[in-house]
């Protein structure tokens, strides 16, 4: 690996463009690595798992919205959607927009945290439909996604977009059009133009994650990822970008991030090294912000532990400056105590997941988030009694650069009635690499089965599951059978709405 550094540049310099980020990540896009045998297993395991929760959303409205969009594109050789039989056939980038927000719906697939945070699973939906449509095969999907990984996860490494309040797609359009030039076996230069074209196109900020969340937390990554498919289409027709977009002086980082006189340092592997930063993330077990992963698994444990909990007098969380201030009390946000939040937002609370997980020792991605769940009273009397506190110690070991010392949990403290108090902590989720259950190829499967259980056929599931598994022997013709069909009686018929397509 290699260390970029990134900082502002005035354009009287004329900075060789061998010399900025762009480049650099388009020459580890456009080489000859090859993949190791992990890396495709865990290829294999991320698509398993984006099925899983895309299927499990089918019905749900951002989701519903998004397909009724994308099949107002047919197009005869494209790509398919999520829940459609394979026969039927939608531009790609309509294709990547729907299926991108199913599986981001839920917030129930893979995370990498680290400067930044990210969900790079949001790679695969847009590169796989842009293999469908162009006729890969798949090891060049493979290598597509690959290439995703990498450059999203040593992004989010390098440069902090959440302290300006920036929202972290902002490093998954970049990651995208890299991965595309991967897949497609584009030139250096073409690449180097889609990736400044699709971090300029796809710079937003974080209301989509305050306050009141709404659908468009799910939108967000699919809206990347299409603007990242529309960009490579431009640049390979010979179409430039601004340049250069992350060191010039008006550009991102002099004006959306740090500044001027800030210096950014990017990992990235060099010239035809093994990618294998997709070993480095980790998939959700629990469908909610992956800051709550430990603490559900805490909190589930001491379930079994406290048989009243209306014998508690409050309960202190101290956890990372990251769980407190986006997901905690230290938000500021009255929405995350409110019984009448959205979803979105009651998947932002930890107070409201940590109460709930508390009460009941366990959790679901459904039933847990329902109306009538959250206006429970003992829920809503326990919940109004947490509180966040940022603990420097859980802030060091979440920025931590060694994986296996990397923690998102937290203390618990619980003061009971009586005088007494109950303290326990959880580094990792049990789910994750580091523990107590790490996931592997079978928990992938259960929860694929789990999540499709009588929304796909036995037969559906035994045809996707043995499909993918062949993924490195795919043909062109295989690849475009990446999909899963839901039962007809799945399909929920809504009013025809006013719109433009």
């Amino acid at each position: 690996m290699r260390n970029i550094k990134v900082r502002v540049h005035p354009s009287s310099s004329n900075l060789k463009k061998e010399d900025q980020l762009a480049w650099k990540i388009a020459e580890i896009s456009s080489d000859k690595s090859r993949p190791s045998s992990d890396a495709i297993e865990m290829i294999i395991n991320r698509i398993i798992d984006n099925a899983s929760v895309a299927i499990a959303s089918f019905n749900r409205k951002p989701v519903i919205s998004a397909r009724e969009m994308a099949v107002a594109h047919p197009k005869k050789k494209g790509a398919t959607v999520f829940g459609l039989n394979s026969k039927y056939k939608f531009d790609c980038e309509w294709a990547a927009w729907a299926n991108g927000t199913a599986v981001r719906e839920l917030d129930y697939h893979d995370t990498f945290l680290a400067a930044d945070y990210s969900h790079p699973g949001d790679n695969i939906p847009p590169i796989l439909a842009v293999a469908q449509q162009t006729r890969c095969n798949g090891q060049d999907l493979i290598r597509g996604i690959l290439t995703g990984y990498e450059v999203q996860v040593n992004l989010v490494k390098g440069i902090c977009l959440h302290e300006h309040k920036i929202d972290h797609i902002a490093h998954l359009g970049p990651s995208v059009a890299a991965g595309l030039g991967t897949l497609l076996k584009l030139k250096t230069e073409t690449i180097y133009q889609s990736v400044q074209q699709a971090l300029h196109t796809t710079v937003s900020t974080r209301q989509s994650r305050k306050g009141e969340i709404s659908s468009w937390k799910a939108f967000a990554p699919s809206h990347a990822g299409k603007l990242a498919i529309e960009a490579v289409d431009r640049c390979m027709r010979g179409e430039g970008a601004p340049s250069p977009i992350y060191e010039g002086e008006d550009s991102v980082i002099a004006y959306v991030l740090s500044g001027r006189d800030a210096e950014y340092s990017v990992p990235l592997p060099e010239k035809n090294e093994e990618k294998k930063a997709i070993l480095e993330t980790y998939t959700k077990e629990h469908s909610a912000e992956y800051q709550s992963q430990a603490l559900i698994d805490l909190a589930r444990s001491l379930n079994k532990k406290i048989k009243d909990t209306s014998q508690i007098s409050k309960i202190e969380i101290h956890t990372s400056h990251h769980t407190h201030y986006v997901i905690g009390t230290g938000a500021n946000d009255p929405q995350k105590m409110d019984p009448n939040a959205s979803r979105e937002t009651l998947d932002h609370s930890i107070m409201y997941i940590f109460a709930v997980a508390l009460e009941d020792g366990k959790w679901h991605h459904v039933k847990s988030y329902t109306p009538e769940r959250a206006k429970r009273k003992s829920t809503v009397e326990l919940w109004q009694k947490i509180k966040t506190y940022e603990d420097s110690e859980w802030t060091k070991k979440y920025h931590d650069p060694d994986p296996a010392k990397k923690f998102f949990g937290g203390k618990v403290v619980i003061y009971m009635n009586n005088g007494s108090k109950i303290v326990e902590e959880r580094g990792v989720a049990d789910a994750h690499p580091s523990g107590k259950r790490p996931f592997r190829r079978s928990n992938y499967i259960e929860k694929f089965n789990m999540l499709t259980d009588g929304i796909i056929s036995t037969k559906e599931s035994k045809r996707f599951l043995q499909l993918v598994q062949n993924l490195k022997n795919l043909k062109t013709k295989d690849v475009s059978q990446l999909n899963v069909e839901v039962l007809a009686k799945i399909h929920k018929k809504r009013p025809k709405k006013t719109s433009i397509f």
